[in-house]
């Protein structure tokens, strides 16, 4: 990045470009601990004693020759000693602030593991969250008359059935036409591939890559545990994690 100094730093936080550079390359660091560093830097007044330092440190002569005074070398080593401090402290206060973001990651949120996606696949995904949304809940014929029907679909098969023979002032019909496309069907809705898991073992054949596990329900706590310990070493994403 280029920065040796505090001055230095100083301009590349003022510069949005850099400045999200170094937000984006250093570890820990993010917008307010930029925003931050330039408060410190500025009420430290380094970037006035760097120019002063400049003005300091050699004067040029009539002919050109560079004299240093005492004065000047003083100053220098002054200016030195406060740019260390400085430096110690935004040092020291971006450790601090790197170490609280971590403390609440931890018992945050935690950013699940994303599938690796083809463009192909990506698009199918986002087309089948757009057919979903207009897809009609289906129910079954005379469901609204009846209570003891429920909400659940059962196919119309009387002879004179309106609603089987597609009447438009009746519900609409489960049919063909209302499937998402064929290749993401039966992916969940992340984009992976969904495999069942009943003990540690059956870890071993997956790819994290595009396949995430699902543990039974018919698994124990203790076991349920170790799949999960496990997986976390695999860097394997479960879908229905403990807690």
């Amino acid at each position: 990045m280029g920065i040796r100094t505090l001055s230095d730093l100083l301009d590349a936080l003022y510069d949005e470009e850099r400045k999200k550079e170094i937000v984006d390359r250093l570890k820990g660091v993010g917008p307010k601990i930029a925003e931050h560093w330039i408060e410190v830097i500025e009420e430290r007044g380094i970037l006035e004693e760097s120019v002063s330092e400049s003005k300091e440190e050699e004067k040029v002569n009539e002919e050109g020759v560079v004299e240093k005074t005492k004065e000047g070398e003083i100053e220098q080593e002054k200016v030195a000693e406060q740019e260390v401090k400085s430096e110690e402290v935004v040092i020291e206060e971006a450790e601090v602030s790197a170490e609280e973001a971590a403390i609440v990651e931890k018992g945050g949120y935690l950013v699940k593991a994303k599938p690796v996606l083809d463009p192909t696949i990506a698009k199918l995904l986002a087309l089948r969250r757009k057919i979903s949304e207009r897809r009609p809940a289906f129910f079954r014929q005379e469901w609204f008359r009846y209570k003891r029907l429920g909400e659940k679909w059962r196919k119309p098969r009387g002879l004179h059935s309106k609603m089987r023979r597609h009447y438009k002032y009746r519900p609409p019909v489960v049919s063909i036409g209302y499937r998402g496309p064929k290749k993401v069907r039966g992916l969940h809705p992340s984009g992976f591939e969904e495999v069942m898991v009943y003990n540690p073992s059956q870890l071993e054949g997956i790819d994290p890559k595009r396949q995430a596990v699902r543990i039974g329900s018919t698994v124990g706590y203790k076991k349920r545990i170790e799949i999960e310990s496990k997986a976390d070493q695999l860097g394997i994403r479960i879908l229905n994690r403990t807690g």
